[in-house]
Order: C-alpha cells, then sequence, then structure tokens
C-alpha cells in the first residue's frame, strides 16, 4: 500500500505564505501544506471554471483554520476538523494553518497549471 509522510516529502513550494510538499499515491496526491501568512488565493484560479478550483480534495487540518466559499455558502474547518471540499471553491486560509490533503492527481494538475500561470503573471507584473 503506498504511503507517504510529511517529513520525508521534498519541499515542492517554499513561498513567504506557503511551504508545500506533494507525494503521488496512485491516482491520488497527498498534499503537506503549512501557511506561514493569511492567504486569499482567489486571484490565482481565474481561468478555472467559474474562477474557482474545480478540483475535489479530502483532507484534515491539523493546525489553524480553513474555510471554503461556494458561490451559495461556505464551510470552514478548524484543527482536528477533517473535511470533504466539493468542486467550484474558493479556499481562504489563516496563518499558521497546516492541512494534509488529498485531491486526484490529474484533476490537481490541471488546476495548477492555471494557478501557477496566474502566479507567474502576478510576479512579472509587480
Amino acid at each position: 500500500m503506498p504511503s507517504a509522510n510529511r517529513l520525508s516529502t521534498p519541499v515542492a513550494v517554499d513561498e513567504p505564505e506557503i511551504e508545500g510538499r506533494y507525494a503521488p499515491l496512485d491516482e491520488y496526491t497527498v498534499s503537506f501544506e503549512s501557511f506561514h501568512q493569511d492567504v486569499e488565493p482567489a486571484p490565482y484560479f481565474v481561468g478555472l471554471p467559474g474562477d474557482r478550483c474545480q478540483c475535489v480534495h479530502w483532507g484534515v487540518v491539523t493546525d489553524g483554520q480553513i474555510t471554503f466559499r461556494w458561490t451559495d455558502h461556505e464551510e470552514t474547518y478548524v484543527a482536528g476538523d477533517a473535511y470533504y471540499a466539493l468542486p467550484g471553491h474558493l479556499p481562504l486560509i489563516t496563518a499558521g494553518t497546516a492541512i494534509v490533503e488529498f485531491s486526484p492527481t490529474a484533476d490537481l494538475e490541471a488546476t495548477m497549471a492555471v494557478v501557477q500561470r496566474n502566479l507567474a503573471a502576478a510576479g512579472a507584473s509587480s
């Protein structure tokens, strides 16, 4: 059975806002993410359908708080909560939050391709 551990998964993203470690588990990716600052990533999802994340996620908040916003409601999870985030959401993350999240790899890669383009464009325009 495939598995992953936060400490043995290499850092893939090391930015002032986030440290991200990502490990493949068959057709899924497990993400170990720690957020050092408040993060409002809505601008990075522009270009996806509805300008919202279209990837489903299953996760656990190990520290802090994450809110998922849909067009008709929002749900907030705190340390110790498990969550299931349906497509069409925008996350809002508070500083000090850490999550372990599972996502279908193909959907996550399609989403992250758009996010990376938007991050690059934002960096170029700053």
